[in-house]
């Protein structure tokens, strides 16, 4: 079978823009992706839109040099490059359209740029190709990430990190970890707080707050994504239990009970 092949769309000459991002009013492509059906168990599988969004976040997050791909400074990658890798095989433009503009946690930006002549100025009839980057969430370097920093704690009232509370013991006393990623994620409120789209699953059921002016006393950088998800890396690639202003665990079964944790005795070094 052939593989998809791209063809660039030839920019309108009544506009000189470089650059036009899939956030700007364009037609919503259809929604042609299949249900999530049940399996012979009772459990559902993920539809396909599901799938392809999976395997973007991987292959923009950690596996563009795996699959060949040339990962711009700023994280971007050619979509026309991508939709040759087998990992995507049968997946279309349009289909890639759908999934950035649908995606609830805004994981995505895509967008077209004028072909650069070497040494040379963007010409008014230039041609056009499509970008698409994941906007945080990478175990390998990207140097230009379009990351706020956070200077002041009145930017940020609030700082949570939501986890499970399984792994509650070891946070106690090792403090949260980036792990393989470059930053540790928190997000601004609860999931489902206006304004909260992204920065935690919504399965968690351990939530820890942190101290903000403490981090930033400390020079541990705090950042803001272009989806509004709060990053660190903290000291070493860990924020200790120090930097733990409030811990609330959230009772399954109960429709709003929270349960606050009592920090003493952790270990603040």
């Amino acid at each position: 079978m052939s593989e998809p092949r791209f063809t660039p769309e030839r920019a309108p000459q009544a506009s000189t823009s470089t650059s036009d991002p899939i956030s700007a009013p364009n037609p919503k492509p259809p929604n042609t992706s299949r249900k999530i059906a049940p399996t012979a168990r009772g459990r559902t599988t993920d539809s396909d839109d599901v799938r392809h969004s999976k395997t973007l976040s991987y292959i923009l997050r950690h596996g563009a040099a795996k699959e060949h791909l040339v990962l711009r400074a700023d994280g971007f990658v050619r979509v026309d490059q991508l939709l040759k890798r087998p990992k995507l095989k049968g997946v279309t433009f349009e289909t890639i359209q759908r999934i950035v503009a649908e995606n609830e946690k805004q994981r995505f930006t895509l967008q077209k740029e004028a072909k650069k002549p070497s040494g040379g100025d963007v010409a008014e009839d230039a041609e056009f190709e499509w970008w698409i980057r994941a906007n945080q969430g990478h175990s390998v370097q990207v140097e230009s990430l379009e990351l706020k920093p956070i200077l002041d704690a009145s930017q940020v009232p609030t700082m949570v990190h939501g986890t499970t509370y399984k792994l509650w013991p070891t946070i106690a006393k090792q403090g949260l970890s980036k792990m393989a990623r470059n930053h540790i994620h928190c997000a601004t409120g609860l999931f489902g707080d206006a304004g909260v789209k992204s920065g935690m699953r919504a399965n968690c059921n351990l939530f820890i707050y942190l101290d903000v002016p403490k981090l930033l006393a400390d020079n541990i950088p705090i950042y803001e994504s272009s989806n509004n998800v709060l990053l660190t890396s903290g000291k070493d690639g860990i924020v200790s239990p120090t930097y733990f202003k409030k811990v609330e665990r959230k009772i399954v079964g109960a429709a709003a009970e929270v349960e606050e944790l009592n920090l003493d005795g952790l270990s603040l070094q």
